[in-house]
């Protein structure tokens, strides 16, 4: 319990920041009235896939099989199957941006590959969201004091520090270009992070002066 005047504030801090990670999506897909042959397809293709991605070694955060469909293709109102579908997709996770264009305009050459992104991200442990949140608590103690200083008075402890909440939006953004009599080429720009932290203090001061 504290006896005497309390200020409660809320500090916050806005941050923009190069992002860390692109990720993206590459599906290889497959379709034959046979459902052996499409199988078969979709294996040789997602096996192409991942020995392109085997090329670029460390530049490569990480990689992930999440989703792999096969389905039949019916006429409408019965069960004759006219065709076999099958997808397999891959989210890939990039570091290095110098190659992240290269490498995904190759994926897309491959035949029947679909690729989708880049997503911009920053880390989880990013030093970002550590240097928002201590800038959030600066801004607070800053605020206190100013609070305090216009009623005569002065900050004389902490009594309670809660985190109110972080954001951070994740946008991407792509322009293609293509040299004249040369291979295609995809610059990309990479999208600036919003990193934001806020939180709520409550100051003890001293007596405030309101004459």
């Amino acid at each position: 319990m504290v006896d005497g005047p309390v200020v409660t504030v809320r500090g916050e801090a806005y941050r923009e920041v190069a992002p860390e990670l692109a990720r993206f999506a590459v599906t290889a897909t497959a379709r034959d009235r046979d459902r052996e042959t499409t199988l078969t397809r979709l294996a040789e293709r997602a096996a192409a896939v991942r020995v392109l991605l085997d090329g670029y070694g460390p530049a490569i955060d990480r990689r992930e099989t999440g989703d792999l469909r096969v389905r039949p293709e019916t006429r409408r109102a019965t069960e004759r199957v006219v065709a076999w579908h099958g997808a397999v997709t891959t989210t890939v996770t990039v570091t290095d941006f110098a190659t992240l264009g290269e490498l995904m305009l190759r994926l897309a050459d491959q035949d029947q590959v679909e690729v989708a992104g880049p997503w911009w991200s920053l880390r989880p442990d990013s030093p970002a969201h550590r240097e928002a949140r201590h800038a959030a608590i600066g801004d607070a103690v800053s605020r206190a004091r100013e609070y305090a200083e216009a009623l005569g008075a002065r900050v004389t402890a902490l009594i309670e520090l809660a985190d109110a909440g972080v954001e951070r939006p994740m946008l991407a953004r792509m322009a293609y270009a293509e040299a004249g009599g040369g291979p295609p080429e995809l610059d990309l720009d990479p999208q600036m992070q919003t990193v934001q932290a806020a939180v709520q203090g409550r100051f003890a001061i001293t007596a405030p002066v309101l004459d």
